[in-house]
C-alpha cells in the first residue's frame, strides 16, 4: 500500500496560460511603453528631487469592475493634465489585496465575485486594464502582493507597492529587486520605519533566487537590485506617522541609513484609523507641511473612487452599487478633486520658500 505524502490539502490543479503567451495575446505597443518609460522616470525624478512637483498616487482601494475603473481614469486624465505643473498623479490599479482574515482578494483572484477564483481571466482583465489605461495616458500604480502573478503584467507599472503585510517578507524584498519601476516600501503594520528602511537597503542589492519565466519554467534570476526604493508612511494600529514630527523622524532614520530623506504618504490606512472621511484632514496637513517649505514629502497616496464609502458582496454582482469600493472605503470623485487641488496648492506655495 502507497502512503500519501504530497499534496494531501491539494483540491484540484489547472494550468494557468504561460506569461508570454498573455503578454502575446495583450501587447504592449511602442506607443504604450514610450508613455510608461517616461512616466517612470518623471517618477524617479520626483523620488531624487529633481522635479519638485507632488507624486499622487490615487485610485481606488482595489479593482473590482473594469468598467467604472476606466471611467475612473478617464477623469483622472483629464484632472491630471490641469494639475500637472503641480502633480504628477499616477492611478491606484489594485489587483491583489493581502486580507487579515478574508474578504475579495481582487479582480486577479476573483474577477467574477462569485468565489470560483477564475485567475486566468482575472489576468486577462488585469493586464487589459493597465494597457487601456497606457492607452490613455493615466499612469498606473499597484501592490505586488504575489510572487508569480507580476510577469503577467508588471512591465505595465509606472510604480509598485510592497505592503505593510509584507514588507519583512525576504521574499518580496528579493522580487522588489528585479522590479522595472520604482517601488514605495511602507512601515511595517505595527509603525516599524526600520522595517521599510532595512527592505530598501536590501532591495537595492543585487540577489539571485528561483522564478518562473515568461514560458513559465522555473529558473534562477539574478538582478541588479532597484536604486529606487523609497519609504511610505502609512500610519499604524497604534496611530498616525503623517504628522510633521513623524516625518521628521523618519526623516533622520533615513539619512543615519544612507538613503535620501524623500517619503511618501498613505492618506488612508493606519494615517486615516481606517475612516474613509479622514483622509481629507490628512491630505490638509500634509498641504500644510508642504506650504510651509517641507521638501522631504514627496508623493500621498489616497484611496479614492466615483462613490464614496464601501459596500458588501452579497450574491456576486447582484445589486452592487457602480463605482463602489467592495474591500476599503473610499473617498468619492468630487472630494478627490478638491483634495488634489489643494496639494497643488501647497505645492505652488512651497515654491515660494
Amino acid at each position: 500500500m502507497n502512503i500519501a505524502i504530497h499534496d494531501i490539502h491539494i483540491a484540484q490543479s489547472a494550468l494557468l496560460v504561460e506569461p508570454k503567451l498573455l503578454r502575446e495575446e495583450l501587447p504592449a505597443g511602442q506607443a504604450e511603453a514610450a508613455f510608461i518609460a517616461s512616466a517612470r522616470e518623471a517618477t524617479r525624478a520626483i523620488l531624487r528631487g529633481d522635479d519638485d512637483r507632488l507624486l499622487a498616487i490615487v485610485g481606488p482601494c482595489s479593482i473590482h469592475e473594469p468598467a467604472s475603473a476606466l471611467e475612473y481614469a478617464g477623469r483622472l486624465h483629464e484632472l491630471a493634465a490641469r494639475l500637472a505643473p503641480q502633480l504628477l498623479v499616477v492611478m491606484r490599479v489594485y489587483f491583489d489585496k493581502p486580507r487579515t482574515r478574508m474578504g475579495s482578494k481582487g479582480l486577479i483572484y476573483d474577477p467574477e465575485l462569485d468565489g470560483r477564483g477564475d485567475i486566468g481571466k482575472g489576468l486577462r482583465q488585469a493586464r487589459s486594464l493597465l494597457l487601456a489605461c497606457a492607452q490613455l495616458g493615466v499612469p498606473a500604480a499597484s501592490e505586488i502582493l504575489d510572487l508569480v502573478t507580476p510577469q503577467y503584467y508588471a512591465e505595465l507599472l509606472t510604480w509598485g507597492a510592497i505592503g505593510a503585510r509584507t514588507v519583512e517578507s525576504p521574499l518580496h524584498r528579493q522580487m522588489a529587486s528585479a522590479l522595472s519601476a520604482p517601488v514605495g516600501f511602507k512601515n511595517a503594520t505595527n509603525g516599524s520605519v526600520a522595517a521599510a528602511i532595512d527592505a530598501i537597503l536590501v532591495a537595492g542589492q543585487s540577489h539571485r533566487f528561483p522564478s518562473i519565466s515568461l514560458e513559465g519554467r522555473a529558473v534562477v534570476i539574478t538582478t541588479t537590485g532597484n536604486p529606487d526604493g523609497h519609504l511610505v508612511l502609512r500610519g499604524a494600529s497604534e496611530g498616525p506617522n503623517y504628522d510633521a514630527a513623524s516625518v521628521r523622524l523618519a526623516s533622520i532614520a533615513l539619512t543615519a541609513a544612507g538613503l535620501p530623506a524623500r517619503l511618501v504618504v498613505d492618506c488612508s490606512h493606519g494615517n486615516s484609523g481606517k475612516d474613509h472621511r479622514r483622509q481629507s484632514a490628512v491630505a490638509a496637513d500634509i498641504a500644510q507641511q508642504l506650504a510651509s517649505g517641507s521638501d522631504s514629502i514627496c508623493g500621498v497616496m489616497l484611496e479614492s473612487h466615483l462613490v464614496a464609502g464601501r459596500q458588501d458582496i452579497v450574491d456576486g454582482r447582484v445589486g452592487l452599487s457602480y463605482g463602489q469600493s467592495v474591500t476599503d472605503a473610499c473617498l468619492d470623485w468630487d472630494t478627490t478633486v478638491g483634495v488634489l487641488q489643494e496639494l497643488a496648492m501647497a505645492v505652488a506655495a512651497r515654491r515660494k520658500h
